[in-house]
């Protein structure tokens, strides 16, 4: 079996001694430990739909099939829960924010700043150059299959350089904005940015 191709941008710290990528204050695990905010929602591919948006602009919108057709990428990365649990070499599958872009029409982001909307009503914020260059992709298959509904599935973002958290679960619309806007999280006390390599867990670290 071939190791899946990993992207630009997701190689993070390399993929030598482990000690070298456990951020500070983090510890490994081997299971996948399920967090969320709410009820994890059950899908409905029949009506789901994933969009972009520029403020209150419809940049692109796909119908789950029609995400799928999308051209996919393959990553394996390493992910930093702030709960303090790290996992090494997660396969995931799915679509590269480059690719939205691309799909969209897009060269680059319409705004700085972006809010991710999920179902249930989650929240998070990612600066747009976060997701640009190989950074993010839209993942639906965890370890070569579809993406169980507890960790996110059908789709969820993925942002492996940032604290697990802004890897927002059942992502459905990406917006643009000129001014950055705290998610739910981190109108809660989490950090606006999450960098698990600076200890960025709550405001003010």
């Amino acid at each position: 079996m071939t190791e899946p191709p990993i992207s630009r941008g997701f190689r993070g710290r390399g993929r030598g001694d482990q000690s070298a990528r456990v951020p500070p204050g983090q510890h490994l695990v081997t299971d996948f430990p399920v967090l969320s905010a709410g009820p994890t929602p059950e899908p409905d591919l029949s009506g789901w739909r994933f969009t972009l948006e520029d403020g209150d602009t419809p940049l692109g919108a796909w119908s789950w099939a029609e995400f799928n057709a999308l051209p996919q990428t393959d990553v394996v990365v390493d992910i930093h829960c702030v709960t303090t649990w790290s996992k090494l070499d997660t396969e995931w599958r799915g679509v590269s924010f480059d690719t939205l872009l691309e799909a969209a029409g897009l060269s680059e982001p319409p705004g700085p700043f972006t809010l991710i909307h999920c179902d249930g009503g989650y929240t998070t914020n990612v600066p747009s150059e976060d997701l640009v260059d190989g950074k993010a992709m839209v993942a639906t298959l965890y370890d070569g299959e579809a993406l169980h509904p507890e960790h996110g599935g059908p789709a969820r973002l993925l942002v492996p350089h940032l604290y697990f958290w802004k890897s927002a679960k059942w992502v459905r619309r990406i917006q643009f904005l000129d001014e950055e806007q705290p998610g739910f999280w981190e109108e809660n006390g989490y950090h606006i940015y999450g960098d698990p390599w600076r200890e960025q867990r709550y405001d003010g670290d």
